[in-house]
């Protein structure tokens, strides 16, 4: 295993490079986004807005019908598909992936808001198994990994905070951030994959390498930050093509996000703070 590295904003300008002015529509990527159901309907918007705010060119976000139709109603900036009924099922993998096909997708995040209902947990698996792009892996869509063996899937970030990890994973992780690294290590080497282990000081690993993102505020605590991640996520998948860079990366860009806004807001921050600051943390670099 090689030396711990530390994030920073040169992980940034990797990922964000002089354009090309003669650029054009879908050269920066499309992100699909499958999220929410009929409870959560502010995830998908937090994670779709996420990933635009983050430089894609697009966002498709596939939610069931009463989620699509609040995101609808934030923003006229997202694309939203309505899938049928209150929560995703295996029924709907079929016509997100034609559309994942026709439309140029470049990269997907799956998870957040689904619920724990056993027909989504089954939705996400088979897409998993079908999808042939980089994928974010949060919040519910997690406990897909409970059972499928991810080995031979294209790129694949998985985002869990201490709790997930140890229900997903079998794994209870401590606050020393040497357990954690020892732990995610573990895990990502024998899932073939990249994890992103969220706390005070994130842990991120391929298996391989081991990053820290010591950055961000205690004041991020509230619902929904996660899922900012997650969008910024995979934004940066579809811009980068790589795993790794993209996890430290967006895990580095919100937590700075997240210390601009807590100078102002403290615990009244909210997530939807973090959109407006994304573009601020670019801006930097």
């Amino acid at each position: 295993m090689e030396r711990v590295k530390t994030t920073g904003s040169f992980l940034l300008k990797k990922v964000y490079k002089k354009r090309n002015p003669w650029c054009k529509k879908y050269d920066f990527g499309h992100v699909a986004v499958v999220s929410g159901s009929w409870v959560y309907t502010g995830a998908p918007y937090l994670v779709g807005m996420a990933a635009l705010r983050s430089g894609v060119d697009l966002v498709t976000v596939f939610s069931p019908e009463r989620a699509a139709n609040v995101v609808a109603s934030f923003s006229p900036d997202l694309i939203t598909y309505p899938l049928t009924g209150k929560f995703l099922s295996p029924k709907h993998v079929k016509e997100i992936l034609d559309y994942v096909e026709q439309r140029k997708v470049t990269s997907l995040v799956i998870g957040n808001g689904l619920g724990r209902r056993n027909e989504s947990i089954k939705a996400v698996e088979k897409l998993l198994r079908n999808v042939d792009l980089p994928v974010c892996l949060d919040a519910d869509g997690l406990l897909a990994l409970k059972s499928l063996d991810v080995e031979g899937l294209p790129s694949l970030v998985a985002t869990p905070h201490a709790g997930e990890f140890a229900n997903v994973f079998g794994m209870k992780v401590s606050n020393d951030v040497e357990d954690r690294i020892n732990k995610v290590v573990e895990v990502a080497k024998a899932k073939s994959l990249v994890i992103v282990l969220k706390g005070h000081v994130d842990v991120i690993s391929d298996g391989n390498e081991v990053w820290l993102n010591k950055t961000g505020s205690s004041y991020m605590t509230v619902g929904g930050t996660g899922d900012v991640l997650a969008g910024v996520c995979g934004a940066m998948l579809s811009l980068t093509k790589d795993a790794l860079l993209s996890a430290c990366a967006s895990s580095y860009l919100v937590s700075k996000a997240g210390e601009i806004v807590a100078k102002e807001k403290k615990a009244g921050m909210v997530a939807s703070d973090l959109l407006h600051a994304i573009p601020t943390v670019i801006k930097r670099i």
